[in-house]
């Protein structure tokens, strides 16, 4: 009968109060208990305090769009991302200039195809390699690339036409430039705007 007395005691008013206390003291006197209580404090705080992150720094305002010309090899080197030229990163792919500065991070100064910058990058692009002959200082016709690597090359150039603007052609030594209209201008950006 010495249970059931047991029972009947820990069940009233001020027993509650024994237990609390007893789980208080046992909480206190082990080391690692304080040390596991001070944690989850801590951690509580932070999370309840818990600060913004910085904000990014607002971008740039994008720049125009630039008008549609042709550009010889020396014209295309000073557009490499550089202040010269507002920033532009122009890369020529299969005759074909494309405005490449919205991917700057990668095609403009030390990107990790930074090299293309103002560069015709048919060969380079067409056999995966930067080294020095792909990469040409003077017009490459591309005449012994092979038919898998002209293959490359069209999908390359279809890339790019699909992300960035198109703004002209690489001209050919002696060859005179195109010259673009403003009305083919305003018919193209319609016709993007309902792309879009």
């Amino acid at each position: 009968m010495a249970a059931p007395e047991a029972t009947q005691q820990s069940s009233e008013p001020g027993s509650e109060n024994i237990e609390n206390q007893g789980f208080l003291v046992e909480l206190v006197s082990s080391p690692l208990n304080l040390i596991l209580l001070a944690m989850c404090i801590y951690l509580l705080y932070k999370i309840l305090r818990r600060e913004k992150p910085d904000e990014t720094p607002p971008r740039p305002p994008p720049l125009p769009k630039m008008k549609k010309r042709d550009f010889t090899l020396e014209e295309l080197k000073e557009y490499t991302g550089d202040e010269k030229n507002d920033g532009r990163v122009l890369v020529a792919v299969n005759g074909r200039v494309f405005d490449v500065t919205r991917g700057k991070k990668f095609y403009g100064p030390g990107g990790p195809y930074g090299a293309f910058a103002g560069r015709d990058a048919s060969r380079a692009l067409a056999t995966f390699s930067l080294d020095g002959d792909a990469l040409r200082d003077e017009y490459d016709d591309l005449s012994d690339l092979t038919a898998m690597q002209t293959e490359s090359i069209r999908e390359w150039e279809m890339q790019f036409e699909e992300k960035y603007d198109y703004v002209g052609k690489l001209l050919k030594p002696g060859e005179e430039p195109t010259e673009y209209s403003d009305e083919e201008q305003s018919e193209q950006s319609e016709a993007e705007k309902k792309d879009n």
